[in-house]
């Protein structure tokens, strides 16, 4: 994928088929310098076996839980960055004590991958509002928490549907045209000044 905001929409799709009743994505600037994406669900998680699997696509099954080729690539995505690509993930019967994923739940995934945003094959940001809003729009009843803090940015910025849906009072579903625009303005102008410093480091005027 060309960018890093298709990556985002695939996972969490992957999330959303797994049955999430949440769904909590995490994009950061990290102080090593690296970027880290986290996209973490409660949704029915993997077990062991296709969990060892679950990043190669010949042999990954969608019986269990879709996954296709949306991992694989972004795991190359991030090696050749010289970032990695981890991925936990529990499902009901094999949950453990103090271990949590989204909204607290016991079971469900965690896909974590980090990128070095300074290095020529690190995939750029690409359009992430369109990627929140097409979720938005997809599936309103799922919970998002969407969390951004990247160098250039004013400050961190948060976009959380529970949130909105107390703003909004439930007269108004988090689908409705006017809701949709509202979130992609407000992710848009809060990356706004993310894209200007990847576009300075890249030497682009």
């Amino acid at each position: 994928m060309k960018e890093l905001s298709l990556n985002i929409l695939d996972i969490a799709q992957n999330s959303l088929r797994a049955g999430a009743a949440h769904v909590e994505i995490a994009l950061a600037d990290r102080a090593d310098g690296l970027r880290a994406l986290t996209v973490t669900d409660d949704g029915s998680g993997m077990d062991a076996a296709l969990l060892s699997r679950v990043t190669d696509p010949f042999s990954t099954t969608r019986t269990t839980r879709p996954v296709g080729l949306g991992l694989p690539l972004l795991k190359l995505a991030a090696e050749q960055t010289g970032g990695t690509l981890t991925v936990e993930s529990r499902t009901a019967a094999d949950a453990r004590p103090g271990e949590a994923f989204a909204a607290g739940s016991a079971h469900g995934t965690r896909v974590t991958a980090t990128f070095d945003p300074r290095h020529i094959d690190c995939v750029p940001l690409g359009d992430v509002a369109a990627t929140v809003v097409t979720l938005l729009q997809g599936d309103p009843g799922v919970s998002f928490r969407f969390s951004f803090a990247l160098c250039g940015m004013a400050e961190p910025f948060t976009l959380d549907t529970e949130q909105m849906r107390a703003a909004l009072g439930g007269e108004v579903p988090l689908n409705a045209p006017e809701v949709l625009v509202w979130a992609g303005e407000c992710v848009r102008e809060a990356l706004q000044g993310a894209f200007d410093a990847g576009q300075e480091q890249a030497g682009e005027p």
